[in-house]
């Protein structure tokens, strides 16, 4: 038996990183009996077959840190949140539905301004909207290679996705870390102003300096409806020096007066534009969870 990650899924076959090199897998039939479906990102082991020892089975999944339905991916530690200051247009809504999705799994959201070169003055204002997140905020932009120190300070180490609107420039950025990665890049269309796709299956890339990165489709598909409406403040860590003052216990901090959370908008404290996302997100999670 080999223990090893899965870094590659893709029709049917798993292609798991072991000390003895790259192993071609598929699954035993029994996880597609008990329902489980391996992801890229978790911890395997695997056996072998006597006939090519570069192919083999995928024998049992370790116990997943965290878990993506999607896309389907396992086990990350971060969550590269990517916004692009034009081409396409700046998306925040979907940023923070992302920053969202990252806190309800345990994940650590990263925010990525890039072609910070497009538009200084916008990529200040996006900076300013999360720098009272607490987040790592990180600008970059390929003139001069701009934020690149940052980015692979905070990748060190670590299992990361990079997430955000198609033509944002996840790829181009993952290209930079490593000239071995060479991903597929694209533009964006200009009848609809919006990326093309260009990441058609999940795929773990190891990084030269310690870590993994995902370059992967799906995670601008993310849907509030399984957060519940009443923890969903919870996941703007802005908001929570200011839940515990409401005039009302289980104050949802939209139509409440003497909302802690509404006065900290108006002498901004909390951005305007996270507000407005929160806003958003309760009414969506409200509509998903009718009691």
């Amino acid at each position: 038996m080999l223990k090893g990650t899965i870094v590659k899924g893709i029709g049917g076959f798993y292609y798991v990183q072991t000390e003895a090199g790259l192993i071609e897998c598929r699954a035993r039939g029994r996880f597609r009996k008990e329902g489980e479906i391996p992801m890229v990102g978790d911890k395997v082991t695997i056996k072998q077959t006597a006939e090519e020892v570069d192919k083999g089975y995928v024998e049992a999944i370790m116990p997943r840190k965290n878990s993506f339905i999607r896309p389907p991916v396992a086990n990350i530690d971060q969550l590269i949140v990517t916004i692009a200051v034009g081409a396409p247009a700046p998306n925040l809504r979907l940023a923070d539905r992302l920053t969202v999705a990252a806190e309800a799994m345990g994940v650590t959201p990263v925010i990525c301004i890039n072609k910070t070169d497009l538009d200084e003055e916008a990529a200040t204002h996006i900076a300013a909207v999360y720098q009272t997140t607490g987040y790592t905020v990180i600008t970059a932009s390929r003139e001069g290679n701009l934020g690149y120190d940052a980015l692979c300070e905070v990748l060190q180490d670590k299992i990361t996705a990079f997430a955000g609107n198609s033509g944002v420039g996840k790829s181009s950025i993952i290209n930079r870390l490593s000239t071995d990665f060479g991903l597929e890049t694209g533009t964006v269309s200009e009848k609809t102003k919006r990326g093309r796709h260009t990441t058609r299956h999940t795929e773990l890339f190891e990084l030269p300096f310690g870590g993994y990165v995902f370059d992967t489709p799906g995670f601008s598909a993310y849907a509030a409806e399984d957060i519940l409406p009443e923890n969903l403040a919870n996941y703007f860590p802005e908001m929570k020096d200011y839940t515990d003052g409401c005039r009302f216990s289980g104050c949802a901090h939209v139509a409440e007066p003497s909302c802690s959370v509404k006065e900290a908008v108006e002498a901004g404290n909390i951005t305007q534009e996270r507000y407005e996302s929160y806003v958003a997100l309760y009414q969506e999670a409200k509509a998903n969870h009718k009691y």
